[in-house]
């Protein structure tokens, strides 16, 4: 069971997914949208990465926290960003930090790693990032991509409609940043899948999960060499 922790004024509410094994690495996930910290995709992501040893930090923005379903402005999301970032910093700080969520959370992580008042983070983690609006395949939210020097990970479902793993690689060709895209077979957004594609929807997480793992080993790895 994760661990709940209060920060922040107002109060924020983080939940921490404590590593079976300590790797010092840890992962700070922002949620979508739509759902809190507490829905089933983030709950299963943060758990399978705790048992791979990533230490998993997740919380509440603060439209979520008021349970309501709009999301705050642009400025208030990523100032909740950074409280929580400077948090995670006191509390791993002896780990490698990572960054990034699902959908829109991570989207306004990338927005943090292009600040230039914002630190050093060892790298990002995209679960379903919203390339572009579903009616709206052009506007492309990648302004700032340039200015991102820390490793991207961009974990996408082949049938999301916020952006295809192939349109996710025509948008970062000119990237100068590590960058790694993975697919996830036959998912949407949210990476399910359907019975028809044959493919196994708990194998498809495992997999992603793996993905992240990985990523998140070897840059550490090679940060320590």
């Amino acid at each position: 069971m994760p661990r709940t922790l209060h920060f922040g004024d107002p109060p924020t509410t983080a939940l921490l997914y404590a590593a079976k094994r300590g790797t010092q690495r840890a992962l700070v996930l922002a949620h979508g949208a739509g759902a809190p910290q507490t829905h089933p995709f983030m709950v299963r992501i943060a758990t399978g990465l705790a048992n791979r040893g990533i230490d998993v930090l997740t919380f509440n923005f603060g439209y979520a926290e008021r349970a309501s379903r709009r999301p705050d402005t642009n400025a208030v999301l990523e100032a909740s960003w950074i409280e929580t970032l400077a948090f995670a910093r006191k509390r791993f700080p002896k780990s490698s930090l990572f960054i990034g969520g699902k959908s829109m959370g991570g989207r306004i992580a990338s927005q943090l790693a292009a600040r230039e008042d914002v630190t050093k983070i060892a790298g990002l983690v995209f679960l379903g990032y919203p390339l572009h609006p579903p009616s709206d395949p052009k506007k492309l939210r990648v302004l700032h991509w340039p200015r991102i020097a820390a490793p991207m990970l961009f974990v996408q479902g082949e049938r999301d409609p916020f952006g295809g793993p192939k349109e996710i690689a025509r948008a970062a060709k000119k990237l100068t940043a590590h960058k790694e895209i993975v697919a996830v077979p036959d998912g949407d957004h949210s990476f399910a899948v359907r019975k028809s594609s044959g493919v196994d929807q708990d194998r498809a997480f495992e997999d992603a999960m793996d993905a992240m793992d990985r990523f998140t080993s070897e840059i550490v790895s090679a940060a320590s060499r």
